[in-house]
């Protein structure tokens, strides 16, 4: 035990009110896990686990008593005995209190029988040795880490290794081989990359069959958490390299692999579905840089909604870049003229979402439809590339991708990937086009969230019909005459329409 040199990250002042707490009840606590990797990463981190060889709930009490003594505000205690646990918020930070514990696992199970115990045995069922560690809050050693696994060290090298032997780290707990997976993905950076030790790749390689006593949801947890990192591809391929991938994605698997006839062969999917998520990513951190991506919030009970500038990764957009060609397996077809086909692949990957999503036990509500929109029509901008850019091609994208047309075409553009700079670069060039003529349109048309501006109760009382079929006809004619271009998004110039319309359907005006 040694004092640490980053003693400006404790200045916070929670640490000496829990440190006074803890001595008032005679207990020892500490700082543990994220927050002390975080110090010596220089990372900012308001998620602040405190461990004490105690009562987790009694020190979280009792701190929240002494914070309303000294602010003369209430301090709100979210208490989980379930758990042993509780939770408070102070000054931004969210603190949770946990007494120390050791565990034992069930081998079909991975819901620890749970006994309270010392420091070190609490820093034994950790999971990697980077989050074992631990700063002392006792008044006679404040600041001093605790590091028997040398976590410290394993931060300076970039390695992820697990405080005991991997077999039984993962055995107890096999999420965390998913979780070695994003934790190494998520602390790589372009200066240091983070790799896991062999070890504990032969382990996950030999137990990846225990994956299956997981539930889905805390496995998507670690996916969303790995998908929203700056290079997601690399947690994927070590998925991928464990075996992990067969028993989360094995649609995904069905992307790998390139099939030849007659020497001709097709771009290798998987890889290439893997940088598009990188694209995409880096895409999507530029424009939130640059506050130049929105996100829109559908008013409750209604269809206008509430724009607001993008400032975190959307976690759906790369659900949708790592879905884009879920398609293809299915759709592939050679052609001895053409080569290699993939018609239809958007259709068939956007009938695939619901039916991932579903197994995963993931959201089948608006953020499934907007992955499921992305994924069916992302071919669509591309394919203007190689035709000509005309308004009504422009206008049937804009009505159909809505207020998804930003994130849809930022998808697209990621999706331009070749080993042939040059071809690259011209492709790149057409679809900015697209892009210009996308602008212009809009400002010209307004057809993103195009609202008809014939109503169905407009039709009924200028010819007193009721409710019947030939009011969705005349609609549809107005919304494809404006899509085409033949009329303005206007009420008058459709209004003069239908009544062209309805007369050579044998309909007359009512009388007044």
């Amino acid at each position: 035990m040694g004092k640490t040199i980053l003693s400006q990250y404790l200045d916070k002042p929670i640490f000496g009110i829990v440190s006074e707490a803890a001595e008032s009840l005679g207990v020892r606590a500490f700082v543990i896990g994220g927050f002390v990797r975080d110090c010596f990463l220089g990372r900012e981190n308001d998620d602040i686990d405190i461990v004490v060889e105690g009562s987790g709930i009694q020190l979280a009490l009792a701190v929240a008593k002494l914070i309303e003594a000294k602010s003369g505000r209430h301090c709100n205690v979210s208490v989980f005995k379930n758990f042993g646990t509780a939770m408070l918020k102070y000054k931004g930070a969210e603190i949770e209190f946990v007494g120390a514990r050791k565990e034992s696992y069930n081998r079909d199970s991975r819901k620890p029988i749970v006994e309270d115990g010392t420091l070190e045995e609490d820093q034994m069922r950790r999971d990697f040795t980077i989050n074992a560690m631990a700063f002392s809050l006792q008044k006679e050693d404040f600041g001093a880490l605790v590091d028997p696994f040398g976590g410290v060290r394993d931060l300076a090298a970039g390695i992820i290794r697990t405080p005991l032997e991997p077999e039984q780290t993962y055995s107890d707990d096999p999420l965390r081989m998913l979780r070695a997976i994003r934790f190494a993905t998520k602390l790589s950076t372009d200066v240091q990359q983070f790799t896991i030790v062999p070890e504990s790749i032969e382990a996950m390689k030999a137990m990846k069959d225990r994956m299956t006593i997981l539930s889905k949801e805390r496995i998507v947890e670690e996916l969303n958490k790995i998908l929203i990192t700056p290079h997601p591809s690399m947690g994927f391929k070590l998925m991928d390299e464990t075996g992990l991938l067969e028993y989360i994605l094995p649609e995904l698997l069905r992307l790998k692999g390139i099939e030849s006839v007659d020497g001709k062969g097709h771009k290798e999917i998987f890889s290439h579905t893997l940088q598009v998520v990188d694209n995409v990513a880096a895409a999507e951190i530029k424009a939130i840089a640059e506050g130049t991506l929105k996100d829109y919030t559908p008013n409750e009970g209604g269809d206008d909604f509430v724009e607001s500038v993008r400032t975190a990764p959307c976690v759906w957009l790369r659900w949708a870049a790592l879905l884009h060609d879920i398609g293809k397996p299915a759709s592939k077809r050679f052609d001895p003229s053409a080569g290699w086909t993939f018609h239809g692949h958007e259709v068939i990957g956007g009938k695939l979402v619901p039916k991932i999503f579903k197994n995963l036990k993931m959201p089948l509500n608006e953020k499934m439809k907007y992955v499921q929109k992305l994924v069916g029509l992302h071919h669509r901008p591309i394919a203007l590339v190689d035709e000509e850019v005309t308004d009504s091609a422009v206008r049937r994208l804009l009505f159909d991708a809505g207020n998804e047309i930003d994130d849809l075409m930022l998808l697209c553009n990621a999706d331009i990937t070749s080993k042939n700079p040059v071809k690259v670069a011209r492709i790149k060039e057409n679809f900015e086009l697209v892009g210009r003529k996308l602008v212009e349109v809009e400002a010209k048309d307004a057809i993103r969230n195009f609202k008809n501006p014939i109503t169905g109760e407009h039709v009924m009382e200028v010819y007193g019909i009721p409710p019947c079929r030939e009011i969705g006809v005349i609609k549809d004619f107005v919304k494809e005459a404006i899509l085409d271009g033949k009329i303005g998004n206007n009420f008058e110039e459709a209004d003069a329409l239908v009544r062209r319309k309805a007369a050579e359907m044998g309909l007359s005006p009512a009388k007044p």
